[in-house]
């Protein structure tokens, strides 16, 4: 089917990604808008994923405070270089970061960055549940893990649905990002400062 230039321009506008990408979208979307996004969306993570083994020695430093004044979140994400990192695409996904950061209140960048004694924590507090004691012995262990996993993907940034859009994780706001720019991306370490708190998470 023919895709009109106001169609192509239309998702151009709201992707931020190339005429003939958008084009190209939907032409596989047979002119659905939202079926190319989803098409854009799912290309641009396959591209990210493709360099997520090269270097990040760039980046930047954003932050976030709360409208009331009592939550301030630093992140610190990194991409291979200067130009990309000072980026509106980048500047944005730093600010998107911080945002859920401060409204989500993670426990870690991602399931690799979790304190082994905290996961020995939850494992602990599940095996010793009313909910699990209760079940056959041989199979505890199992609905343990299957806890402890859910703690994980409640708790860990990048797994974590994203504040903006919960049809996405964080990691996938990332991984798009990184797709339109064509560098590697990642976040490094955040901290967290909630007033009231004695202290401040600071997770990296």
């Amino acid at each position: 089917m023919a895709i009109s230039t106001q169609d192509i321009k239309q998702l151009r506008d709201a992707t931020g990604c190339g005429m003939m990408d958008c084009k190209r979208a939907l032409e596989e979307s047979s002119g659905n808008v939202d079926s190319a996004k989803e098409y854009l969306r799912k290309k641009g993570i396959a591209k990210a994923e493709k360099k997520s083994g090269r270097t990040t020695g760039e980046g930047a430093i954003g932050h976030y405070i709360h409208s009331n004044g009592k939550i301030g979140v630093l992140v610190e994400i990194r991409s291979e270089t200067d130009f990309v990192a000072r980026s509106d695409d980048f500047q944005q996904l730093i600010k998107d970061v911080a945002m859920h950061i401060a409204a989500m209140n993670p426990l870690a960048v991602n399931e690799e960055s979790f304190p082994k004694v905290v996961l020995a924590r939850e494992r602990r507090i599940a095996s010793e549940s009313d909910e699990v004691l209760k079940k056959p012995e041989k199979i505890r262990p199992k609905i343990v893990e299957g806890k402890v996993k859910k703690f994980i993907k409640e708790n860990a940034l990048l797994n974590q649905a994203f504040v903006k859009d919960q049809n996405i994780t964080v990691d996938d706001r990332v991984k798009e990002t990184a797709g339109k720019v064509g560098e590697n991306i990642k976040v490094v370490r955040f901290v967290r400062i909630e007033l009231g708190s004695e202290t401040a998470s600071v997770v990296e």
